[in-house]
């Protein structure tokens, strides 16, 4: 489970790097900025994708629920 505070300053991360994103990308990743509601398996999935990409390592990444 990522805690909210650790998502939030993984996102924020990702979003300062120079990874380029989709714009549904750095839509999601705002998202995961602002609202600490679970992730779906699917957007952790897609979160840790995002997140190898740009190089930040994510403490606690897996399912949330």
């Amino acid at each position: 489970m990522i805690a909210f505070e650790d998502r939030r300053n993984a996102a924020l991360e990702i979003l300062r790097c120079e990874a380029r994103l989709t714009r549904k990308a750095g839509s999601f990743l705002g998202q995961c900025v602002v609202d600490a509601s679970p992730l779906t398996d699917k957007q952790v999935e897609w979160f840790g994708q995002l997140a190898s990409r740009a190089g930040v390592e994510v403490e606690g990444l897996s399912h949330e629920a």
